[in-house]
C-alpha cells in the first residue's frame, strides 16, 4: 500500500479550504496522481473482489487525501465492476460525504455508464428520489460530458425534483448540470430556462455560456 507524504505547510490550508471537516496531509494534487499511478501498478491486475478490498482500505484511511485516492483508482478500474461492485461504492460514497468526495464518486458511476451503456437505466436509478442529498447531486451531475448521449427526459426529471429545494448544492448542481448541456444544446438549455422557474443561483450557473 502507497502512503502518501505529509507536507506541514499545506495541511492547514488544505484542511481549512475544506471547512477543516477532514484532516490533511497536504499532498498536492500532482503528487498525488504520481502516487497514484504506482498504486495502481500495485493492485491493477488483482481479481474485482480483491481490488475493491484494496480500494477501501485506502478510503478508509484518515487523511482526505486517500478518499481521493481511492476514488481514482476505481474509476482507474472502470472496466472490472460489477453491478455488485457498483453498489459496495455506492454505501462507500455514503460515508465522508462532502462535494469533493461526491464529485469524484460522480466520476465513477459516470464513466461505467461510458463502459456499459445498457446500464444508464439501472445505475441512475440508484439516485432518483434519494433521501440523501449529496446522492441526487450524484445523479443530477451524472451526465456531465455526456454531450449528445444526454439523456434529457432524465436529466429534465433529476431537476424537476429537486428545484425547489433550498440546499446549496443541489442548486449549485443544477446549474451545472444545465450549463455543461448548453454547450451541446444552447437552444433545449434555453428554452428550459425560459419556461422553467428555477432559483437564482441555478439560473445564474446555468446560463452563464448563454450570454
Amino acid at each position: 500500500m502507497i502512503e502518501l507524504p505529509i507536507n506541514q505547510d499545506s495541511q492547514v490550508k488544505m484542511a481549512s479550504y475544506m471547512r477543516d471537516l477532514f484532516p490533511f496531509n497536504g499532498v498536492g494534487a500532482k503528487k498525488r496522481h504520481e502516487l497514484e499511478k504506482l498504486a495502481w501498478q500495485e493492485i491493477k491486475d488483482m481479481p474485482a473482489d480483491e481490488l475493491l478490498i484494496e480500494i477501501k482500505r485506502y478510503y478508509e484511511k484518515t487523511p482526505r487525501e486517500y478518499q481521493y485516492l481511492a476514488i481514482d483508482l476505481a474509476v482507474r478500474a472502470k472496466r472490472k465492476w460489477s453491478r455488485d461492485n457498483i453498489l459496495e461504492f455506492l454505501q462507500l460514497s455514503q460515508t465522508k460525504m462532502w462535494w469533493d468526495s461526491i464529485d469524484a464518486w460522480r466520476k465513477l458511476f459516470s464513466e461505467y455508464i461510458k463502459v456499459n451503456p445498457e446500464e444508464f437505466e439501472w445505475i441512475s436509478s440508484l439516485f432518483k428520489n434519494h433521501e440523501i442529498f449529496w446522492m441526487r447531486r450524484i445523479g443530477i451531475i451524472l451526465q456531465l460530458g455526456f454531450k449528445d448521449e444526454t439523456d434529457i427526459e432524465y436529466l429534465t426529471e433529476m431537476i424537476m425534483y429537486d428545484k425547489d429545494t433550498e440546499e446549496f448544492f443541489i442548486q449549485k448542481a443544477i446549474g451545472w448540470a444545465l450549463r455543461d448541456y448548453s454547450k451541446t444544446n444552447r437552444d433545449w438549455v434555453y428554452n428550459f430556462l425560459s419556461t422553467t422557474q428555477l432559483s437564482k443561483l441555478a439560473q445564474d450557473e446555468a446560463s452563464k455560456y448563454l450570454k
